[in-house]
């Protein structure tokens, strides 16, 4: 049996994730900041942010403009008061999502 779909579909190619230096520093230290408060929780809180990022390769554009930087996007991840913004682009040309930072949502907005 042949299995049918949409032609954007039959096109579909997930986008690759990297990571800047930056990002892989920022993603350590929120591990041992949450680790280092929360024990029990902590694994399971970041490899939720850790999905949160790989599910950028198949929706790329899911998130919203960055205030500070309209050519950036961010997605959120957590709960109030422990949200953190992934921040990242899309090169849409090189089928490609680079994470350039992550920080806490109640970080005051600096230059990136």
């Amino acid at each position: 049996m042949r299995r049918r779909c949409s032609r954007s579909c039959a096109r579909f190619v997930p986008f690759r994730v990297e990571l800047t230096e930056r990002a892989v520093r920022d993603l350590s230290a929120i591990h041992a900041f949450i680790l280092a408060r929360h024990v029990g929780r902590a694994a399971a809180w970041f490899d939720g942010l850790e999905r949160r990022i790989a599910d950028l390769a198949a929706l790329p554009e899911r998130g919203t403009a960055v205030p500070e930087q309209p050519a950036l996007r961010q997605v959120l991840y957590g709960r109030r008061p422990h949200v953190y913004r992934v921040i990242y682009r899309v090169d849409a040309a090189e089928q490609a999502v680079l994470v350039i930072h992550i920080r806490h949502g109640a970080r005051a907005r600096a230059p990136l």
